[in-house]
């Protein structure tokens, strides 16, 4: 079965895409999830977070505060290499048993980060989600209700979107409508579909 792989920076639209794939029966694996998985209560990674970082990150429920995570990361460059290369091993393990239990005409791997590090690895087909960088922040801003400021730093730890573009296989344009994101996504499983 191939394994797309479909990324975009933040706010671009990644999830209105694969949401509407998943309408047609297509499974979605999704590392920001994965990502989730591997630092939930119970697991090693969680612990060794709050160890090298702080127990101030863990909630009352036991959880991570992401938000108060991610705000560590993407304001230091050494914090941030050193939790990717605690959790990408173990988020790559995680995408790759959701891979391997998928069924269908094909299944996604949406994710990021699927083109700076070593997923992109894991499919044989790369579709990039493509806005321009202005409504990337607004759109994230309004999304998470994030600084604008936090969001050009995640910005900035993820491909231009010249490079991006350039690795793609196929390239949706998300800067219209939802519902001209909803055609151009019918168009793009069509065209998966043909690729058989």
């Amino acid at each position: 079965m191939r394994t797309i792989g479909i990324t975009g920076g933040i706010g671009s639209g990644k999830t209105a895409v694969t949401d509407y794939l998943a309408t047609k029966g297509i499974t979605i694996v999704d590392a920001d999830l994965a990502s989730r998985v591997i630092v939930e209560p119970g697991r090693p990674a969680l612990e060794t977070i709050f160890e090298h970082f702080g127990q101030h990150l863990k909630l009352s429920d036991g959880s991570l505060d992401r938000a108060g995570l991610r705000t560590i990361v993407f304001n230091d460059t050494e914090a941030r290499l050193w939790l990717e290369q605690l959790t990408h091993p173990l988020i790559g393990e995680e995408i790759q048993q959701q891979l391997a239990a998928a069924e269908g005409h094909y299944r996604v791997l949406s994710s990021p980060l699927l083109l700076e590090g070593t997923q992109v690895n894991m499919t044989d087909y790369v579709v990039v989600v493509d806005v321009p960088e202005e409504v990337q922040i607004a759109r994230a801003s309004a999304r998470d209700n994030n600084d604008p400021a936090q969001i050009k730093r995640i910005m900035a730890a993820q491909l231009t979107r010249e490079e991006r573009k350039a690795k793609a296989d196929y390239v949706v344009d998300n800067s219209g409508s939802l519902e001209d994101l909803h055609i151009a996504a019918e168009q793009l499983h069509q065209h998966l579909l043909s690729l058989d």
